[in-house]
């Protein structure tokens, strides 16, 4: 039952997470400093979408040991769909540190809003499904 309540606790946290980060995405053109608020945004959003991940997988009797088999193993059970674009966000989360490289921080704004952006939507869609 502790399994159950935890999952869904942290969903409710990654939902509020994602629904800010898609306040950032909606809006068209950021300055720099909404432009690392983006950025910010995406990094935890991120975090709480792997742990969510991580804790419904276990909660189905998955032992997952990494963020790295957390994906793995939600892309063999379908839970998302696209695992290669989730290993690239997680591989370019080191990127996303350098908010003060202007370039970097640009193109982090660039695959956040065009690639790892819809990967969290269409998790937090599919996780939500399941309450």
């Amino acid at each position: 039952m502790d399994a159950d309540i935890r999952w869904k606790q942290r969903y409710s946290n990654f939902k509020k997470a994602a629904m800010q980060l898609k306040e950032f995405i909606e809006k068209d053109e950021l300055n720099k400093f909404e432009a690392q608020g983006l950025i910010k945004c995406f990094e935890y959003t991120f975090e709480l979408a792997w742990k969510t991940m991580k804790d419904y997988l276990e909660h189905e009797g998955f032992n997952v040991r990494s963020p790295r088999n957390a994906i793995q193993t939600a892309f063999q059970v379908e839970l998302i769909s696209d695992g290669h674009t989730w290993i690239d966000a997680l591989e370019k989360r080191n990127l996303m540190a350098h908010t003060y490289d202007e370039e970097r921080a640009k193109e982090a704004e660039k695959l956040i809003r065009e690639k790892y952006y819809a990967v969290i939507d269409e998790l937090c869609n599919k996780l939500g499904g399941f309450i």
